[in-house]
């Protein structure tokens, strides 16, 4: 996951999409995804068909979830044979790893941990319609033909049941100006599950964002003590299924 170079061809779905706004791009995903902003306000998403985690999927959460936490608000969601597209509305806040904060990457970090536990604290499980369970996710990835190792069948027994983000990597809380958790994009995964599988991603992913040795300030941040067993095997099941 990267930022694209500004002279990225623009697909021709995305520039119908922008009506003549001007396009910045700002994020290129694992899969070849890509995300712009509009100098209208807006957000252009546009990729692959994703069969672990749709566009449609996440416009329903957002919808769902913006009850009680800040998500973008839905303008549009579409799809073709081939590819998706999603459209919203910009919050006014940047991803916890703009450029701004590569040079106060402790403050970043614990404002996704802050944050993340804000999430988890807000969101209500009794009427939280979708499931990011162990179960869940290896019925995903056996749609997809990922073989998943036989250990990973075999979860920790859950310590809290949460509604998770579902991909809680660094780049998805977005920080206000003064590197304050105020909104959460990327929710196509959101379900219940144990809150450990979004601490084992969310503190993972500080490595691939700010190098090795911000996972357990990001843990500290969230309020909790390491757990290690169930870091290794969330962790596991991320990169594996």
């Amino acid at each position: 996951m990267s930022i694209p170079a500004d002279d990225i061809a623009v697909p021709h779905r995305v520039r119908e999409l922008a009506a003549g706004a001007a396009l910045t791009p700002v994020w290129r995903n694992g899969i070849g995804g890509l995300t712009f902003r509009t100098d209208d306000g807006r957000y252009i998403k546009w990729g692959l068909l994703d069969l672990e985690a749709s566009m449609r999927d996440e416009a329903e959460r957002m919808n769902w979830a913006r009850r009680w936490i800040a998500t973008p608000e839905v303008i549009a969601q579409e799809q073709d044979d081939t590819h998706e597209w999603l459209v919203t509305v910009a919050l006014d806040a940047r991803s916890a790893v703009d450029p701004r904060w590569a040079e106060d990457p402790e403050l970043s970090v614990r404002a996704v941990g802050e944050g993340l536990r804000a999430l988890h604290d807000a969101l209500p499980v009794q009427e939280c319609p979708w499931e990011w369970s162990v179960a869940e996710r290896l019925a995903n990835a056996a749609t997809r033909d990922v073989v998943v190792p036989d250990d990973l069948h075999d979860a920790p027994p859950i310590d809290r049941l949460v509604v998770c983000h579902g991909d809680a990597c660094m780049p998805n809380t977005l920080l206000d100006d003064a590197g304050r958790p105020v909104g959460f994009v990327d929710l196509a995964a959101l379900g219940t599950a144990d809150r450990w599988a979004d601490i084992a991603v969310a503190s993972m992913s500080t490595a691939w964002n700010f190098g090795p040795g911000w996972e357990d300030t990001l843990i500290e941040a969230y309020g909790v003590e390491p757990d290690r067993e169930r870091l290794a095997y969330y962790r596991r099941l991320w990169n594996e299924s």
